[in-house]
């Protein structure tokens, strides 16, 4: 399958995964861009995958509904603006070429969904995971209406993945977060590696997602809450603990006022 990402507003992806006749789209904020690349491609609209209610991830879900042939699935837990198949932890199904799995991820929102993709037709092939607001390259979304023990439960949850998993978040934030990065664990020298590879693709005008678990793993603080360096800078930065949770909270005030 291919996958393509679609841009809307000024830094949203909504991501398009297609087998060259059927498409599967996931959190479209605006329907213009799906519509045009439907068209395009002479694709049709399979199934919609709805990871939590922000407006910029559902504010195309109306205008296209009709297109849908299958259903549109969103989290069991939020209001959406179009009846949804109600999703959970454990859950899965079938869509054409795929089989996906459902994850409970809450922090962003109080009942933020992700989902695992494979496809079917690609035995062994790595998997996607759509993940929303929660887990960012080098960052993480802010917590709006979840805990941090919430987050830090939820990339857990990303974190225990198959390294070779493609990262497909709903915003291209990587290169501001990779500046906080830096400042949390300067002495990583694999997350000084990423930041000079996403750079060179910022300025040739491509993404730098999607991103690998394998790479979180080794580049993101909030998923190395328990790395001595990314603890020290926590615990200057306000951390009540080396606790995890307290680490992740302090990152994330941090993140927010930096």
């Amino acid at each position: 399958m291919d996958l393509i990402a679609l841009p809307a507003f000024a830094d949203n992806l909504i991501w398009m995964l297609h087998d060259g006749h059927r498409a599967i789209v996931v959190d479209p904020g605006a329907a213009a861009p799906v519509r045009n690349a439907l068209r395009e491609r002479g694709l049709r609209l399979a199934a919609i995958l709805v990871t939590h209610h922000h407006p910029d991830h559902v504010g195309g879900l109306a205008e296209l509904e009709p297109l849908v042939e299958g259903a549109i699935f969103g989290p069991a837990h939020e209001a959406m603006p179009v009846a949804v198949a109600k999703m959970s932890q454990g859950m899965a199904f079938e869509l054409p070429g795929a089989h996906v799995e459902v994850l409970d991820v809450p922090g962003h929102t109080a009942g933020h969904i992700a989902y695992v993709l494979t496809a079917t037709r690609e035995p062994g092939g790595a998997p996607w995971l759509f993940c929303g607001d929660t887990l960012f390259s080098a960052g993480c979304g802010r917590l709006f209406e979840g805990t941090p023990a919430q987050m830090h439960d939820s990339l857990s949850k990303f974190a225990a993945l198959p390294g070779d998993t493609r990262v497909c978040c709903a915003h291209e934030y990587t290169l501001s977060n990779l500046r906080f990065a830096r400042t949390v664990e300067p002495h990583n020298t694999a997350l000084a590696e990423y930041e000079t590879r996403c750079k060179a693709l910022r300025a040739e005008g491509a993404w730098t997602l999607p991103s690998t678990i394998a790479t979180e793993r080794a580049v993101n603080p909030f998923l190395r809450v328990r790395e001595p360096e990314v603890v020290a800078s926590a615990t200057a930065h306000g951390a009540a603990s080396t606790d995890p949770v307290e680490v992740l909270a302090a990152l994330r005030e941090w993140k927010n006022t930096s």
